[in-house]
């Protein structure tokens, strides 16, 4: 039985796997307003392996995260565009939405990590967010004014439930956007009228665009359905994001919203939060360029998903060796035909990574298993029927962490080819024709594959 931690319960509860029906998974994607950074990329790949787990253990699952396409940072991002460039409002929001929605594409695919089965824009939903936010309004839980709707914090009464915030200490324990439109500071927009110079969209209040809060119960709701099986994203979206999903879309379906709440820890940068302004922050592009996407997983994986991580160079090249380590066991198992698991070891092991798996995802104790099967494999490295039952559990662990994917998807021959290089390249080293032996490590790195020696002298590659 999967159990994972709820953070409005705080407990950890049974997840929903009835095979009558999928599991049903939303959260909460980017806002593109800038290219992806490392915080964004443990969103991402923890809801990836948490996906790909459930997935191999035979259930079906929806899953669906959104992408906000329009918002206040969106906004002033386009209006310097549009001051720089000298075009429109319109022209250089489309810009900025298309050029970071291209770049977080981008970032998947260099991580390896497959799409959720629906990315839906917020923008997409304009019509949708305009019929949800009727229908509050109608309920009395939401009003017009000038323009603007907002929701009426004070008609839900469970409002601060998830972030076991009493109501009343609310105005003062955090910070309430000051508009003088509103009847209650508390109140929250979920249609916000248009400012001059700025994008919107036509509806029933005039001209305006969709509150931040709004398009995550919409989207949530029309792919997904009333009741949600897991609503994930980070601690920081606990306040005032996701308690703000919930009173709108219980108030409007009067159902449970989601079952369970998945909060992952958030990243800092030698124990400093990141920020622009202190100059800590660290793209996906950036950390690409320098390391393997496999190094950032297993760096993402020596925390569990609900504990902070802290970015360090030293972490770093720790995740870094322990890759060097993995990939050696890919390297040693790879040509072996896999076969079922009737060794009692190896059965023990599969049993030790699903009850670790089972017990609220914790991919530290899961990931673990790889270096017991490590030691098994060199202790029985003579034993053909050993390796082919190995190659079978230490593949079936890659798959579900999603690491050394590129590899893995090669035919034959292109590693045959990529080896053959290497041996050659060996040979000239030895001959010292250095000069001949770096024009092989360039040809290949034209071809995405990037060479690594090792202190043993030992050559492994990679792809880029």
């Amino acid at each position: 039985m999967v159990k994972i931690y709820d953070s409005l319960t705080k407990n950890k509860l049974p997840l929903d796997i009835s095979k009558n029906r999928p599991v049903r998974i939303y959260t909460c994607g980017v806002t593109v307003y800038d290219h992806c950074h490392i915080g964004h990329g443990r969103s991402l790949y923890t809801f990836d392996y948490i996906r790909n787990y459930l997935v191999s253990k035979g259930l079906n699952v929806i899953f669906v995260r959104n992408i906000t396409d329009i918002d206040d940072k969106i906004l002033i991002k386009a209006k310097k565009t549009a001051a720089e460039e000298n075009i429109s409002i319109n022209q250089a929001w489309e810009k900025t939405v298309n050029t970071y929605i291209n770049s977080y594409y981008q970032d998947l695919k260099a991580l390896n990590i497959s799409q959720a089965d629906y990315e839906p824009r917020a923008t997409e939903h304009i019509k949708d967010i305009i019929e949800f936010t009727q229908s509050l309004i109608k309920k009395n839980t939401a009003y017009e004014k000038n323009g603007s709707v907002y929701f009426r914090v004070r008609r839900f009464p469970e409002y601060g439930k998830l972030s076991h915030k009493n109501i009343d200490d609310l105005l003062n324990s955090v910070r309430i956007e000051n508009d003088p439109e509103k009847e209650d500071p508390l109140d929250f927009a979920l249609w916000k009228k248009a400012k001059e110079n700025e994008v919107y969209w036509d509806s029933p209040w005039g001209k305006g665009r969709p509150g931040w809060h709004i398009e995550c119960s919409v989207m949530a709701n029309k792919y997904l359905g009333d009741t949600l099986d897991i609503h994930g994203g980070g601690r920081d979206l606990i306040f005032p994001h996701h308690e703000n999903e919930i009173a709108q879309s219980e108030s409007l379906t009067g159902k449970t919203f989601a079952k369970i709440w998945m909060h992952h820890g958030l990243i800092s940068i030698d124990s400093q939060k990141m920020s622009k302004s202190l100059k800590n922050f660290v793209t996906l592009k950036e950390f690409l360029n320098k390391y393997s996407s496999d190094t950032l997983k297993i760096f993402y994986l020596s925390a569990h998903w609900r504990s902070p991580l802290d970015f360090t160079q030293k972490k770093i090249e720790e995740a870094d060796r322990i890759r060097e380590r993995l990939y050696a066991l890919w390297q040693k198992v790879k040509n072996f035909e896999e076969i079922n698991i009737t060794d009692r070891d190896l059965t023990s092991l599969k049993e030790k990574f699903t009850s670790s798996m089972d017990d609220d995802f914790n991919a530290p104790k899961a990931i673990a298993c790889l270096f017991d099967l490590i030691t098994l494999v060199y202790k029985n490295e003579n034993n053909t029927k050993f390796l082919k039952q190995a190659k079978k559990i230490a593949f079936y662990i890659f798959d579900v962490f999603s690491l050394f994917k590129s590899e893995r998807e090669l035919d034959k021959d292109t590693i045959a080819y990529i080896e053959t290089k290497i041996s050659e390249r060996k040979i000239l080293r030895a001959r010292r024709q250095y000069q001949q032996a770096d024009a092989i490590r360039q040809e290949l790195l034209k071809q995405n594959i990037v060479l690594e020696d090792t202190k043993n002298g030992e050559t492994r590659w990679r792809i880029k």
